[in-house]
């Protein structure tokens, strides 16, 4: 089973690697305003069909308002920082970047989720974080606004992420994915009279593929953390960095440099030592094993509810699991 779920995840993680370079294709000559816009109101559909099948009663209102107004914020400008630097970025230093999410995840679920993080945790923290002025290496190399985007992206998803994890289990699933797919849809449409431009169909099919891709990487996600333990699937996230190191060559010209390498080698090796110590009890909520999707992803599906009501899946697709 650990096998499967493992394969399972792998095909996953090369989905949503896809959908990313996807997303870079597209950049080079649209908005990521404009792309969000459309993967989002493309998402709505799929959305909807699985919003049929929850049985729950209740509203569309949160429990938790400011939580969840706050994790929305968070989450649409994770996704736009995300999409821009894939669009500026070579794709292996937008991982690595992001990739520093389980060091975020741990230092955020002090303050939000009352966190004991001992020795060991902190002492990954510090380690990933070298890792990543590594990959940024100030005063050697010139700073691009790109690697703001992806840094931030990795913070406001770190925050949406925390957040779940505090109010889930008080929210119907279906507030927790709404509220930020309905928040993309309608600030990137505020925004897209001022940097639209016209699409051919073949455009537009592959922003529906962005959403296509999105939900179906859910799916086989969620089929891994059925078939395997947390602690083996989690990692499988950082096999996304092979996959931009391939796409990055032979469709965009791009290379992985030393320093890059380097520093998302230290960057996924704190991340996969976190998730270790947590699987074996050091941590009190778990923060990092919960976060079972991406949060930079419109209309990606929520990982958590499906796990918790067994093998019927009944709930909804929601980011930021």
């Amino acid at each position: 089973m650990a096998l499967r779920g493992i394969l399972l995840a792998l095909l996953a993680f090369a989905i949503f690697a896809t959908h990313d370079v996807i997303i870079k294709f597209l950049g080079g000559t649209f908005s990521p305003f404009q792309l969000i816009f459309f993967s989002s109101l493309m998402s709505f559909p799929l959305a909807t069909f699985m919003l049929m099948r929850d049985p729950t009663e209740g509203n569309l209102r949160p429990v938790n308002p400011w939580w969840v107004i706050s994790r929305t914020i968070g989450t649409t400008v994770g996704t736009l920082c995300a999409f821009y630097a894939f669009t500026v970025l070579p794709l292996s230093q937008v991982y690595s970047l992001l990739f520093a999410m389980p060091l975020i995840i741990t230092v955020l679920s002090v303050p939000i989720l009352g966190e004991k993080v001992g020795l060991h945790r902190w002492a990954a923290v510090v380690f990933g974080l070298a890792g990543v002025l590594i990959v940024l290496r100030p005063g050697s190399a010139d700073l691009e606004l790109g690697h703001l985007a992806a840094l931030t992206s990795a913070m406001c998803s770190s925050y949406g992420s925390v957040v779940v994890r505090r109010i889930g289990r008080q929210e119907r699933s279906v507030v927790l994915m709404l509220y930020p797919l309905a928040a993309n849809f309608i600030l990137m449409g505020l925004a897209l009279p001022f940097v639209y431009q016209p699409m051919t169909i073949e455009q537009l099919g592959l922003i529906g593929l962005i959403a296509i891709f999105a939900f179906s990487a859910g799916l086989f996600l969620i089929a891994a953390y059925k078939a395997s333990e947390a602690a083996v699937v989690a990692p499988m996230q950082y096999s996304q960095i092979l996959w931009a190191t391939v796409f990055g060559y032979v469709l965009f010209g791009e290379t992985m440099d030393m320093p890059t390498m380097i520093g998302a080698t230290l960057i996924i090796a704190s991340g996969i030592y976190i998730v270790l110590r947590e699987s074996r009890g050091r941590s009190q909520n778990t923060p990092v094993l919960r976060t079972r999707q991406r949060s930079n992803t419109p209309g990606a599906m929520r990982v958590a509810p499906f796990l918790r009501r067994g093998t019927q899946p009944v709930s909804q697709p929601e980011s930021g699991s």
